[in-house]
């Protein structure tokens, strides 16, 4: 696997602690995780994007972000041991994902697509290989059913939607067809392969993308957690399509730095309540907007954190704009 520079004075800040920068590092924080299947942890992960599915050592309009978050790169050879360790240590019977890639306003909507998901290809202008791409899995009415209600014990509007209605947006793309979109089943082709018999149920976030209306809805779900279902929320620590130099850490800005490092900062505060505090105030730092001109990609990672709370946060990626963490 290649390497990739941090730069030195973010290095430095974060060689003091534990935090995985490479595949050793992360590989051990994997390895540490607790097996409890009772207890699943919840997971906040980088989704990547649709460069994770272009065959490795091609080339692309997308060099630096392909270079970094592509298949030759740490992102993806991260998700291939994230995957695994999910199913050997959990065994979930289910896995409800929240996808930076579906938002709704006031309602809950939770997928019930039967015996197959079917995918929605929510991207465009990328070869036609990737509008070919597989990933084989199904559903659980029970599980879906079981979380629309745990939504409504919480005071939502929450129903379940079916392959044959609309999803509705994404916040950019208002075909909205049924399925699974690509912050779903692009990683997971990587973390589980082609074909996925454990059930796949996607919820969506909240379109106010605040920290506090997608922390509540971690709260709302983290029974699951001791039901047997595996709680994952999927986004980017940094996303901004208007300045693709922002994906790497070789050509990121100074500010584009400061906010990933605060961002490892907040996770690694021990204290519940200072924790919550510092990250709800990371939408209100300085670099914020330079890494999210919208909140989406970010949001989900309240997601996770609402799900876990007070529990201890273990940082399992600690690379650039790759930050992925489980509350156990």
């Amino acid at each position: 696997m290649p390497s990739f520079r941090q730069p030195l004075a973010f290095l430095s800040t974060m060689s003091s602690t534990s935090i995985p920068l490479n595949q050793e590092a992360w590989r051990a924080a994997l390895a540490s995780l607790p097996a409890t299947p009772d207890n699943i942890p919840a997971f906040f992960f980088a989704h990547g994007s649709p460069v994770l599915a272009f065959p490795p050592g091609s080339s692309s309009g997308f060099s630096g972000l392909q270079s970094y978050q592509g298949a030759d790169g740490p992102l993806y050879n991260f998700l291939k041991d994230f995957g695994p360790v999910l199913l050997e240590k959990y065994k979930p019977k289910a896995i409800v994902v929240f996808s930076a890639h579906w938002e709704t306003m006031g309602e809950r909507l939770v997928t019930d697509y039967g015996d197959e998901n079917p995918l929605l290809m929510d991207y465009y202008g990328f070869p036609p290989e990737l509008y070919k791409l597989k990933f084989k899995s199904r559903g659980d009415s029970a599980v879906s059913q079981r979380v629309v209600q745990l939504f409504k014990d919480a005071g939502y509007l929450a129903r379940i939607t079916n392959k044959l209605e609309p999803r509705g947006e994404d916040g950019r793309d208002g075909r909205g067809a049924p399925g699974l979109d690509h912050g779903v089943f692009v990683p997971f082709r990587v973390m589980f392969g082609e074909e996925l018999d454990t059930p796949v149920i996607a919820a969506s976030i909240d379109s106010r993308l605040t920290p506090e209306s997608n922390w509540k809805l971690g709260e709302a779900v983290r029974a699951l957690r001791k039901e047997g279902v595996l709680v994952l929320s999927g986004g980017l620590p940094i996303h901004n399509l208007r300045d693709f130099q922002a994906f790497h850490p070789d050509t990121a800005k100074p500010t584009h730095h400061a906010f990933h490092q605060a961002t490892l900062d907040a996770l690694a505060k021990p204290d519940p309540a200072a924790r919550k505090q510092a990250l709800y105030d990371l939408t209100k730092h300085e670099g914020f907007r330079a890494c999210h001109p919208r909140e989406d990609h970010f949001v989900p990672l309240y997601v996770a954190a609402g799900a876990g709370e007070e529990g201890e946060f273990r940082i399992l990626n600690g690379l650039y704009g790759l930050v992925s963490f489980a509350v156990i």
